[in-house]
């Protein structure tokens, strides 16, 4: 093996078996939770969410540090910058994602993300009623709920020809006002595989479970009145965030000179219990998602997919498969990207629906063309 190729191998070997050493040794103490973290699994790119959360094998942008940073080194120019800003629930949530990427060579790539999902101004009325029992708006105050995640992504192609790999290490703070906040710090493995028109794509999101180190304030959690204390904080604990393994093929089509089309299915498996996915186990949840995408001279694009497909409970206990539909529109033009998509991510049924909106810019260098 060539020696640029050894450092780096070396050194990701090293760090999953301290991470697999902090894994074990932690999880004699804590608990795994279902859902935990789940909003890392929204996902970021107009494009992407158009395509119904597909993006395991096909990406190659800023938004592959999410999707599956393998997928990094397939970025065209040496940088790459990109946001996207989406509000749901009728505007009382905002997600929104920033990231750069860097392409320092032919083989490898580096990324910065950062993902906040919040609900902002929310009317705190613990304090409405004071010790003695008398009632004022005076006291009324706002506060925000939001998780937060930052990923900085490595990725680097191998001797094979068309083999990646590549690696997220992320840090994640949940706050909830002044009551209670949260640490996690976790680790993400992927590997893509490119042939012909072929795309392979495989992703382990907390592939050391991700730790997530919880701390009360209980002196704003109790509510007293009138000399009675009610809803005494819990204890500080350790919460883990359970891998979940995310698989993508994918395939594009020429179907003439001007016009291409692409499809990716991906299927995608939890391991934090059951959940309403058309197929479950009790080793774990599958949620199958299919996207396609057409072309016309790699300038306007037409997207549409489904994803979020659920078992419910009708009445006489009859059940139903829904599903989520997703539609979305692109235009690139000289590096720059702008994505649309319509979608109601995170619901399902008759819900309001989410427009989204996402930018990329990728360029080669900060100094002005000539």
């Amino acid at each position: 093996m060539p020696k640029h190729y050894q450092a780096p191998i070396l050194i990701m070997n090293r760090l999953a078996a301290i991470a697999l050493f902090v894994f074990f040794g932690l999880n004699l103490n804590a608990q795994t939770a279902k859902y935990s973290n789940d909003f890392l699994n929204i996902g970021v790119g107009a494009q992407w969410l158009a395509m119904g959360n597909t993006g395991v094998a096909l990406s190659s942008n800023i938004e592959s540090a999410y999707w599956n940073p393998s997928t990094l080194v397939h970025i065209n120019q040496k940088y790459e910058v990109g946001a996207m800003h989406a509000s749901y629930f009728a505007g009382m949530a905002s997600y929104n994602h920033m990231g750069i990427a860097y392409k320092p060579d032919s083989l490898s790539a580096l990324a910065f993300t950062a993902i906040r999902f919040g609900v902002d101004d929310i009317p705190n009325t613990t304090e409405l009623i004071d010790a003695n029992g008398n009632f004022s708006y005076d006291r009324l105050k706002l506060f925000s709920v939001a998780d937060y995640a930052f990923l900085l992504s490595y990725a680097r192609k191998l001797p094979i020809e068309g083999l990646s790999v590549g690696a997220n290490a992320k840090v994640i703070y949940r706050n909830v006002g002044k009551f209670a906040n949260a640490w996690g710090f976790g680790v993400d493995v992927s590997a893509s595989y490119r042939v012909n028109r072929w795309f392979f794509g495989a992703n382990l999101k907390d592939a050391t479970s991700t730790l997530n180190i919880w701390s009360f304030n209980s002196n704003e959690l109790e509510i007293t009145i009138a000399d009675s204390t009610f809803n005494q904080a819990p204890d500080n604990g350790l919460e883990i965030t359970l891998p979940q393994l995310a698989l993508g093929v994918a395939r594009s089509f020429n179907i003439t000179n001007q016009i291409c089309l692409k499809a990716e299915v991906n299927t995608i498996f939890y391991f934090d219990g059951q959940r309403n996915t058309p197929l479950s186990a009790n080793f774990a949840s599958i949620d199958p998602r299919i996207g396609l995408e057409i072309s016309y001279l790699n300038t306007v694009f037409i997207r549409a997919g489904v994803n979020n497909l659920q078992r419910v409970t009708e009445f006489e206990n009859k059940t139903a498969l829904i599903i989520q539909p997703n539609l979305g529109l692109g235009l690139k033009f000289k590096g720059i990207s702008l994505d649309y998509a319509l979608t109601n991510v995170g619901s399902i049924g008759f819900s309001r629906y989410s427009n989204i909106f996402s930018l990329k810019w990728a360029f080669s260098s900060f100094a002005k063309n000539g």
